[in-house]
This record gives C-alpha cells, sequence and structure tokens, in this order.
C-alpha cells in the first residue's frame, strides 16, 4: 500500500465530526500496513483549517481551495478530488459516510474505473491485504470486502465505527493543490438549505441522548422521557415505531432508516433492541438500557442494564439527577 487519504468534510468553516472519526480509522489502517496516512480539506477559504488538521499525525495534508468549491456541487468536489487523488497517488481513499460524500464520491471512484466500498464498519489486514467489513441487509450480516490490485480503492466510514477522540496528534506539512475548474463544468446551481432544516436535529453531533421505545405505551408518556432528557442536558431521539406514529418528529429517528449515532452516553428507555435501532446506536461509548423485559436485546449491547418499568425508574433517575446537580 502507498498511502492512506482521508477526504475530511466540512461546511461553512466547520468541521463535520464524523470526519475526525475516519481520520482514526486512516490512521489505524495505515499503522497495520506499515504505511503513512494524509489528509485533505477541500473548499474555499479553508487554510485555517488545514493548519487545524496539521497538528495531527499525518504524512501531509492537503487543501483543494478554489472560489468554485465555496457551496458544494457535486460536479465541483468530484473534479476537485479527482485531481487530488491523481496528485497524491495513494492506494486508499476513505470519506466519512455522509449525505455528501453519498452524493459525489461513487462518481469520483468511477473516474478510476473503481468501485465506493461505502458504510465501512471495521477494517483488517489478512495476508498483507486491506479488508473491509460492511453491514448488509440493515445489519443482520457483515460483508468482508478484500481489496486487491492496484489502487486506489475508495471506501466511506460508518458514523460511530471509530472515535474520533482516538486520532494520534503530531505535526504535518501542508502542500496546497492548484486546481483548474471553470464555471462551465458545474451543470448544477446550488441553492440555499431547505428552509426547514434551521429546525433539523442533528443527532449525530449530540453527546448525550436519550432515546425512547415503544415500552412508552402513550405519545402522552413522552413528557417522562423529555423530563429525563432535560435532567441530563441530553438530546431526545426515538425508535422508528415511535416517529412512525407521530409521537415525534421523523428527524429525531435513530436507526437504519434514521441518523446513525455516536454519542458518550446513550440512554435507551423502553427499547427493546430490535438490529435496525442497533445498527444506529451501537456505536455509542456507554449505552445504557431501561426495560423490564430481561431477554430483551437491548441488553446484549448495553454497558449498563436496568431491568425494570420505566415509569418507576425513570421518575426515580430523575429525582436523583436533580439531587446530584444541587
Amino acid at each position: 500500500m502507498s498511502g492512506v487519504l482521508v477526504v475530511m468534510e466540512q461546511r461553512g468553516g466547520v468541521w463535520n465530526r464524523m470526519s475526525f472519526e475516519t481520520l482514526t480509522a486512516g490512521q489505524e489502517i495505515a499503522a497495520a500496513v506499515g504505511t503513512g496516512c494524509s489528509a485533505a480539506v477541500v473548499g474555499s477559504g479553508v487554510h485555517s483549517l488545514a493548519q487545524e488538521l496539521s497538528s495531527h499525525k499525518l504524512d501531509k495534508v492537503y487543501t483543494v481551495d478554489h472560489a468554485l468549491l465555496g457551496d458544494y456541487t457535486p460536479d465541483g468536489f468530484a473534479a476537485a478530488v479527482e485531481a487530488l487523488v491523481r496528485a497524491a497517488g495513494p492506494d486508499l481513499v476513505l470519506f466519512p459516510h455522509t449525505y455528501q460524500v453519498r452524493d459525489f464520491a461513487p462518481k469520483v471512484a468511477t473516474r478510476f474505473d473503481r468501485v465506493l466500498v461505502s458504510d465501512v464498519i471495521h477494517c483488517r489486514i489478512e495476508n498483507g491485504h486491506t479488508v473491509l467489513v460492511r453491514l448488509l441487509f440493515q445489519g443482520k450480516l457483515n460483508a468482508d470486502i478484500t481489496l486487491s490490485g492496484t489502487g486506489p480503492h475508495f471506501a466511506s466510514v460508518q458514523a460511530g465505527a471509530y472515535r474520533a477522540e482516538k486520532v494520534e496528534p503530531g505535526t504535518a506539512p501542508l502542500e496546497a493543490l492548484t486546481l483548474v475548474l471553470d464555471p462551465s463544468q458545474i451543470r448544477g446551481k446550488p441553492q440555499p438549505p431547505f428552509r426547514e432544516s434551521a429546525r433539523a436535529v442533528d443527532l449525530t453531533a449530540a453527546e448525550l441522548i436519550v432515546s425512547v421505545g415503544r415500552g412508552i405505551k402513550e405519545k402522552e408518556n413522552i413528557a417522562l422521557v423529555e423530563d429525563l432528557a432535560r435532567a441530563l442536558g441530553a438530546d431526545l431521539a426515538a425508535s422508528r415505531p415511535i416517529c412512525d406514529n407521530g409521537w415525534l418528529p421523523m428527524e429525531r429517528q435513530v436507526g437504519s432508516s434514521g441518523q446513525t449515532v455516536a454519542p458518550k452516553l446513550y440512554l435507551a428507555v423502553g427499547i427493546s433492541g430490535a438490529i435496525q435501532h442497533l445498527v444506529g446506536m451501537k456505536g455509542a461509548k456507554t449505552i445504557v438500557a431501561i426495560n423490564k423485559d430481561p431477554n430483551a436485546p437491548i441488553f446484549e449491547v448495553a454497558d449498563i442494564g436496568v431491568i425494570g418499568d420505566l415509569f418507576e425508574v425513570v421518575p426515580a433517575l430523575i429525582e436523583e439527577i436533580k439531587k446530584a446537580k444541587q
């Protein structure tokens, strides 16, 4: 392997947290195969972000800075990343598995006659080859994909699969790449963000999450879990049945058809733990589950399990939290 390149994601000068999870993956893979890891930031006016990135253990930090990259377009970013990969010559290119990456990264891979291995949850080395592991059928099966032949290979890393805080510090030199990009190459015109996006909940950035499931029984009872979230200073989330019933907005759903989260604490209240939900939250650092069913699947992934009636446990927990804060 000639090296790993991590393409970071930022928007408006703010990093996507998943970028640093992907950077951890890149550093670990590079160390396992005895090669180097570099990173890149793409956009307009990204020099300060590149300087920040250079304080990590990397061979090099690339910047691809162009006025036409100020607003995201698939044409612009595909052209920028293609030029970056051809200049850097990595064997493996990693992206965070974001909506933006899902939009342009397959286009980049196709230009190199490759595919994008998406939603990778783990990497390992076998017989000198890198093996990427990804989920199939909403987490029911794992698939091993062995990289062979010459690079570049392309993959995106699932949220929560690696820990952002495990990125190794260090120093890295900066290299600015000159991108030749003409307005005629940008076929789409970016529009202002959807007006409701300001109200949307980004659970992927939450450090504390309290999530409620069908064990809450009725919509009116969700107020109890809201009180718990408020006492902890946590974001409120839910399993799919709660959102399907309209008890909470769909933007609060965690799972394979919702958001994938990796908070420091995930407190699951009345959630049985269907595989579709576990896929979305098993990357949490600490999982606490409250459920009256001792055989609930959620206990298989929980670090702390409380077997009991949530209508008794949650009020007592709220009271103790308030006492601790006094």
